[in-house]
């Protein structure tokens, strides 16, 4: 009996280093005893260790590396054993990975797809919760896995929290990120993680307004977000009191002979707003003056969306106010839609520049910085919930579809988006100010886009 004894639990370089040297002396899967460092170790195993790599290669299908990757995460102690007899066929059976009525591969697969759901639930269901330190604020979260996922997780938050210090506590691993390196440590408990803070309230606050009882589907909201992950989640605490008023609730909104802005919304708006003006999300917030949100009623049938504040919308903190603004406002008016009865906002809420002497020169933003700022516009049609929202320009119109698209494929008509409601895209009206040629085409075009509009916004009435 051959042991191997891996570093970690999810040690996937040290079990394919391992698996490769058992393979290339033709070791049996039932001669190997694969072991976790700091595990309980196998009374009947020999501790004789697996041989060093003999010279020589050989390659498997690029399928079975990722399917690894992933199995090894699996909390199942058989995981090391069975990746190394599918390692085993497929040296002499290129193809085994294909029989799908293979009870390995149908096992493996079925490993692979829970760790998969597994991280998807890190991502969907953490909650960071800020504490002060001598170092300055840090955000801390606790959760309880499934499997050993923390370190296949973590890249996620380091992507989408890149400026935030914080930490990610599990009863097995711990993970910390300063800025700059990511970290790893022992294990923790529940107690560990802070109770609370402020930020919450607004959580709350947003998400029982935001709560539809006439779309509440209990067994589907049970099979996606399990009452396991309700206690580390501030909102969720609200969920029982909401499911149980939920009928009543519904009731009142069918006997409601009209749609009115509660104060909920109200308050949820000004929370997010509020939250919104110190948005560290992207560097973008180290230079502009400040966070300019959107603006307009909270009951409006249309919400307009541009690109970015520009350089009077960042000095005043309010969005289409400069030259693209007044043009804007004129292509409303001659289009016979009353800009006052429409939202407006900002796929990036702080204004993108380059300085040329005492000018600042807007300068388009990237896709890290809209992936950044898409959490803000979510949160805006969230509350508002237009049945009709339009991308002004290209980068409008990836913040809302969540890619890259061109106006030409997509402009004159409408599109389902997947969180409900429908999408128009046209031009922003900065495009009008730097046409040469045919500009009064152009702006006539840009109205008659904006007529269509207003009609369709009556007939979604």
């Amino acid at each position: 009996m051959r042991t191997v004894r891996l570093a970690a639990p999810d040690d996937f370089e040290g079990w394919r280093e391992a698996a490769r040297a058992l393979a290339l002396v033709g070791a049996a899967p039932s001669e190997v005893l694969w072991e976790v460092a700091g595990a309980e170790t196998d009374l009947f195993g020999a501790p004789a260790p697996a041989p060093p790599a003999p010279a020589g290669l050989f390659s498997v299908p690029r399928a079975f590396v990722a399917l690894a990757e992933q199995v090894i995460c699996h909390r199942d102690p058989e995981r090391f054993a069975l990746l190394y007899a599918m390692l085993v066929k497929l040296r002499e059976r290129p193809d085994a990975l294909d029989d799908k009525a293979d009870p390995l591969v149908h096992r493996l697969e079925g490993m692979a797809r829970a760790v998969r759901r597994d991280i998807h639930k890190m991502h969907a269901f953490l909650r960071f919760r800020e504490v002060e330190t001598e170092e300055g604020p840090r955000f801390v979260a606790w959760f309880e896995p499934d499997h050993h996922v923390l370190r296949a997780a973590a890249p996620f938050f380091v992507q989408r929290f890149a400026t935030m210090h914080w930490s990610i506590l599990t009863p097995e691993l711990s993970v910390h990120w300063d800025g700059e390196t990511l970290a790893e440590g022992p294990g923790a408990s529940r107690a560990d993680a802070p109770d609370g803070d402020p930020v919450e309230a607004v959580w709350k606050t947003y998400y029982a307004s935001i709560f539809n009882p006439a779309r509440v589907k209990v067994g589907a909201m049970l099979r996606e977000m399990p009452k396991k992950y309700w206690k580390n989640m501030p909102e969720t605490a609200l969920v029982p009191a909401l499911l149980k008023g939920a009928q009543a609730r519904e009731s009142a909104m069918a006997a409601a002979s009209a749609v009115k802005v509660g104060d909920n919304v109200g308050k949820s708006w000004d929370a997010v707003r509020a939250e919104a003006m110190h948005c560290t999300r992207c560097d973008l917030y180290k230079c502009a003056t400040q966070t300019v949100f959107g603006e307009g009623p909270l009951d409006a049938r249309i919400v307009f969306v541009g690109e970015q504040p520009g350089d009077q919308e960042d000095l005043a903190g309010k969005p289409f106010v400069g030259p693209a603004g007044q043009l804007f406002d004129r292509a409303l008016a001659d289009a016979g839609v009353p800009r006052e009865r429409t939202y407006v906002t900002n796929a990036v809420k702080h204004f993108k520049f380059e300085r040329r002497g005492k000018r600042r020169i807007h300068e388009k933003p990237n896709g890290g910085e809209i992936a950044a700022c898409r959490w803000w516009i979510q949160q805006e049609l969230a509350l508002i919930r237009p049945p009709l929202v339009v991308a002004l320009g290209a980068t409008a119109a990836r913040s809302l579809f969540g890619k890259v698209v061109t106006i030409s494929a997509l402009r004159g008509k409408g599109h389902k988006l997947p969180d409900g409601g429908e999408a128009w895209v046209t031009v922003h009206p900065s495009f009008l100010l730097r046409v040469r040629d045919d500009r009064e085409a152009e702006y006539e075009r840009f109205v008659e886009d904006l007529r269509r509009i207003g009609r369709r916004a009556k007939d979604l009435a």
